[in-house]
């Protein structure tokens, strides 16, 4: 073999792989999710997420001052609320949880970027992400409704909304609200590109917001599709999105890659529960080391395009870049 063809030389030591490295992880790319619940002094694990932990707005300040300590930049906050009912009304509720923990972190810690989620299933009855007529979710119903918990949202201290419904024209409809509200300054983080994916099963056990009928195929995107995406992202960027999302991340890193080929914005991943829980339980059986496929996962999604990374690991990696 001729001496001139030798790729191997730039893999010889831990420093050359490091001067030649493509993609950098840091820990400023990471989100870390949190769950909030009625109550005070409350920090549960959730059975389903080894690591992950139900907490009172009191409990999440704490959680999200770790992890600002650590570096990361950004926490998303998701909320089981004290009453459901078939609008979902507690989602715009400021004395909900989500609203509570807001405020706290923010008041607690300024610099720190809160990201709302904004959908209806956690707090409706039935479990869908908008309101029902009959047996369907009705689109423009729904919004109004978004938009006032964006807005509820916003008046608690969040910096960024992140609608993860998936309904036509929510992305305007927030915009416009928040505008109209004095909150123009506050980002969309647009879910524009959500899958109906089996990979959210330990999310809704930690949420609650399993559907309690039928499934949610006829507003979240199908798993098969690509060109669609596309056509998802254009629609939002238009409506007003300043980030876009696609979700999950790991099976849908051909998505990401063509987002980010086609779209010049900040683009996001989240790299969801199902994910999380399959390495979680592969690692306790001892079947893999954790630490190396958490970390070259997140690389993969980087890699891909990824700006932004929402991960129920962020914590552990911000050691493990500490660590380094």
């Amino acid at each position: 073999m001729s001496s001139l063809l030798r790729p191997r030389r730039l893999r010889a030591s831990a420093g050359i792989r490091q001067l030649v490295r493509e993609t950098t992880l840091e820990v400023g790319n990471l989100v870390y999710p949190l769950f909030v619940v009625p109550g005070n002094q409350i920090r549960r694990e959730i059975s389903s997420m080894p690591g992950v932990f139900h907490l009172s707005p009191d409990m999440a300040v704490k959680e999200a001052a770790e992890a600002f300590s650590l570096g990361i930049p950004a926490v998303i906050i998701f909320g089981l609320p004290e009453y459901k009912d078939a609008e979902g009304s507690s989602a715009w509720d400021m004395n909900s949880p989500v609203q509570k923990a807001m405020s706290l972190i923010k008041a607690a810690l300024p610099e720190i970027v809160v990201i709302g989620d904004v959908c209806l299933c956690e707090y409706t009855s039935h479990g869908h992400c908008g309101l029902l007529k009959g047996r369907e979710v009705d689109n423009d119903s729904t919004l109004e409704l978004l938009a006032k918990t964006a807005v509820s949202q916003a008046q608690a201290g969040a910096d960024i909304i992140a609608p993860s419904d998936m309904m036509d024209g929510r992305i305007l409809a927030i915009r416009n609200a928040l505008n109209e509200s004095g909150y123009s300054n506050v980002s969309i983080m647009s879910y524009a590109v959500k899958y109906a994916s089996a990979y959210y099963g330990p999310f809704r056990d930690a949420a609650d917001s399993a559907p309690q009928f039928g499934d949610r195929k006829s507003y979240q995107m199908d798993p098969a599709n690509s060109r669609e995406a596309m056509r998802e992202v254009e629609l939002d960027i238009a409506e007003g999105a300043d980030i876009i999302m696609v979700k999950p991340a790991l099976v849908y890193l051909d998505i990401v890659r063509q987002v980010r080929d086609r779209f010049d914005y900040p683009l996001a991943v989240y790299n969801v529960s199902g994910e999380y829980s399959m390495v979680k339980a592969a690692a306790a059986q001892g079947w893999i080391d954790e630490k190396r496929i958490v970390m070259e996962t997140l690389v993969s999604m980087k890699r891909a395009g990824a700006d932004i990374i929402i991960t129920y690991h962020a914590m552990d990696v911000a050691r493990w870049l500490k660590e380094e």
